[in-house]
């Protein structure tokens, strides 16, 4: 069995730690963790220790007057990200010019290093965005169509995305097809299919949603996208929903353009976004910003939109950290775990469906539920009204329902609190 923090916190100090070090309360809770985790070594047998996520759960601030469930829109960081970045808005702040003219690119350029080692690309292929709208948008606005060009997209693509292409389309003549995704497939093959039967010798580029944010859906992006590249398609991957919540890399996957979100699964503050592109396709690609003093083979010409908040590209270091101390292979078992926990309490109750496939290979933290007879936004509302419990309302043509994402901190009781109140709806 592992031992108590207390018993930890004792041994080590004997052992002759500096008892400095427990000035800091979140230094310790962080090395009991890494201890902790050490001892039991065991993924399964950690994934379901509630004492182990209560001491995570302290690692955060979760707000009090609501068990928040929706957290895929953005994902409150932990205590040591936000000190760690209002400590370097201070300092930028009180460096002033200093900073951006003499430091600031020596950060980035670290940022960027490391966080192509997590996303397993070469880091000349990495270009810091501030979310994933605009990395999409920097292919989608800078691709060389010709008019008559045509783009595969799913019915379940993220709304901005669509409205992007649409512009393009509007402006450049390009043709979008669009496929019916089936919510609970049968099969990997009846998911390519859908894809594939929508390409032909005019299909440019596949705009493929790795994990769809409206249900939870895990594509099998890595065949899909071998399957369009056996057609002489490029494929531009929304990874907002599936980085840094499940295993995968930009090598693994062969995706051509690659865009996604800080703010969601890496728990980065707002404002910070990941653009990976093949080196072969840098040259032909326009930046949204005009930029001649970069040669056009550069990565970094798409980085070029203004003065930011350095600060938010300075804490990815630490959200990095705070990443690997849990480990990817934990934290995504953990947040499957939780869905699965409170969807099998709620799926045999009369009137609830489920919008999302439960299969441990195509979903993971997030899931879709409706109530017959109720609204998305009745049910949402009633949630929070009546329990407290805050969700958010997925009133789509093709999904309807609401969509629950649990966090880290997020705990048993609280997804016991949320099937109590489902079958409460439901009985009432």
């Amino acid at each position: 069995m592992p031992i108590s923090r207390r018993e930890f916190i004792m041994k080590s100090s004997a052992a002759g730690i500096s008892m400095a070090l427990w000035s800091d309360a979140l230094s310790a809770e962080l090395e009991y963790l890494k201890h902790y985790k050490e001892k039991v070594g065991d993924t399964a047998s950690l994934v379901s220790d509630e004492k182990f996520w209560s001491a995570v759960r302290n690692l955060f601030e979760p707000v009090k007057d609501f068990i928040n469930l929706e957290n895929g829109y953005f994902l409150a960081h932990p205590i040591s990200t936000r000190n760690f970045f209002q400590q370097r808005t201070m300092y930028i702040n009180s460096r002033s010019s200093w900073y951006m003219r003499k430091e600031q690119e020596a950060s980035r350029e670290k940022t960027r290093e490391k966080l192509a080692q997590l996303v397993g690309c070469d880091k000349e292929e990495l270009a810091l965005v501030r979310n994933t709208t605009e990395a999409m948008n920097i292919v989608i606005m800078g691709y060389p169509w010709q008019k008559g060009d045509e783009v595969v997209i799913s019915d379940q693509d993220y709304g901005s995305m669509m409205d992007q292409l649409e512009q393009a389309a509007n402006r450049y003549g390009i043709v979008i097809r669009k496929i019916a995704l089936p919510m609970h497939p049968q099969s990997d093959d009846q998911i390519i299919a859908a894809f594939t039967s929508a390409m032909n010798p005019k299909t440019k580029m596949l705009l493929l949603t790795h994990m769809i944010n409206l249900t939870g859906q895990i594509l099998p992006a890595k065949e899909i996208i071998a399957t369009a590249h056996q057609r002489g398609v490029e494929v531009l991957v929304d990874a907002a929903h599936s980085f840094a919540q499940i295993l995968w890399t930009f090598e693994d996957l062969d995706a051509d353009y690659l865009g996604t979100s800080l703010h969601k699964w890496l728990c980065n503050t707002l404002g910070a976004g990941m653009f990976c592109v093949k080196k072969k396709h840098i040259s032909k690609i326009w930046p949204l910003f005009g930029d001649v003093s970069l040669k056009a083979d550069d990565v970094k010409k798409f980085e070029h939109f203004g003065t930011v908040q350095c600060a938010v590209y300075e804490t990815i270091d630490k959200a990095i950290d705070f990443h690997l101390m849990l480990g990817l292979q934990l934290k995504e078992a953990r947040l499957r775990y939780m869905k699965d926990y409170w969807t099998q309490k709620v799926f045999d109750m009369q009137k609830v469906s489920i919008n999302t496939p439960l299969e441990a290979r195509r979903s993971c933290a997030i899931a879709n539920f409706k109530i017959e007879g109720l609204t998305p936004n009745e049910l949402a509302d009633k949630l929070y009204k009546d329990f407290k419990i805050f969700t958010v309302a997925i009133d789509h043509p093709i999904v309807k329902g609401v969509r629950v994402t649990p966090h880290l901190y997020t705990s048993i009781q609280d997804l016991d609190a949320l099937a109590a109140a489902i079958e409460k709806i439901v009985s009432g």
